[in-house]
């Protein structure tokens, strides 16, 4: 059975050694205590209503390991997996408790925002399984305690619904990440007039329910828009840059979102003439409105050295899958 350092304090204090099984981890109720800065008595409180509300069941979560005590003599003693350590460190009341709290939710902030589990030689080892069971179990803790709105739910829905394209992050560090066999070709282009025109319907419609200002829709040089929609048309050597019609309207939601062409509305009008140059190559794409938006959250949050797998990812939803 191997070990590992499940979490360190920021003052360095806490080094728990914990069982390593069935692609988990698992603490004594005293290590919990000691990792929580709180009592034994306090821990097996938070355990028993865990499982008298129904949080989660007893069964898949408990184990019995065998440990040597301090006189030399092992015993059979109960561990509890990393879903009640987590739901536990939801409950307790002590600064290693916010600790715990803060680092756990870090944790799922660099699944969504840096696209890569924290521990990468066990990723290359272990494949996509562990990075989604975590996201798994973050998911339904933080909803548990409604910690995360319906947006961050959608977040982590799209990166759980299209964990196939995740898992091409080992591929893309190996530089071996390839795009989709499967694409369509363009059958026409988005017209900047109607493009434009659409927009200002779009943002006369906002203004009447109170949802956008004078200034959205309003282009921060002449033309922005139309050297985008043109630069995802270009040629070289006579070739199509971008040969699919999927990695067209990636690069057009990409390009909107991130070079700002608008004064205001940016990353819904980036969203609104994806749906449309979507529309005119007649392509459905099954993204509801929270779905759109967190894929949207995605590229505004993205950093610029991850162009390539937002816009394979994007391509990825577009001939793969749904949601």
């Amino acid at each position: 059975m191997s070990q590992i350092i499940l979490y360190t304090a920021s003052n360095g204090h806490i080094q728990l050694e914990v069982n390593l099984a069935e692609e988990t981890v698992w603490l004594t109720q005293k290590q919990m205590a000691d990792l929580f800065d709180k009592n034994i008595r306090t821990i097996s409180e938070h355990i028993v209503n865990i499982f008298a509300e129904g949080e989660l069941a007893e069964d898949p979560v408990i184990r019995n390991f065998r440990i040597t005590a301090a006189d030399g003599k092992t015993y059979d003693t109960k561990h509890y997996n990393l879903d009640v350590v987590i739901s536990v460190g939801y409950r307790v009341k002590s600064k290693q408790g916010t600790a715990f709290r803060q680092w756990a939710t870090n944790v799922l902030k660099d699944h969504l925002i840096k696209g890569y589990t924290v521990y990468k030689p066990r990723l290359a080892q272990q494949g996509l399984t562990e990075l989604q069971q975590t996201i798994e179990l973050l998911q339904r803790t933080l909803q548990y305690h409604d910690l995360i709105n319906d947006v961050g739910s959608e977040v982590i829905q799209l990166i759980l619904n299209y964990a196939k394209t995740w898992s091409l992050l080992l591929a893309y560090d190996e530089k071996n990440l390839r795009l989709p066999s499967k694409f369509t070709p363009s059958k026409t282009t988005l017209n900047y007039e109607i493009a434009t025109k659409a927009i200002n319907t779009l943002k006369t419609e906002l203004i009447a329910k109170q949802e956008a200002t004078s200034l959205f829709g309003i282009e921060r040089s002449v033309g922005g828009l139309n050297s985008i929609l043109n630069n995802i048309e270009q040629t070289f050597d006579s070739n199509q840059l971008y040969k699919s019609t999927e990695e067209k309207a990636a690069h057009l939601l990409y390009f909107i979102i991130k070079d700002h062409p608008y004064a205001d509305g940016n990353k819904r009008i980036g969203c609104f003439i994806f749906l449309l140059y979507l529309r005119v190559q007649n392509i459905a794409i099954k993204l509801n409105d929270n779905g759109l938006l967190a894929l949207a959250l995605l590229v505004a949050e993205s950093e610029p050295s991850q162009k390539d797998i937002l816009i394979k990812l994007i391509i990825n939803i577009l001939t793969e899958g749904s949601f």
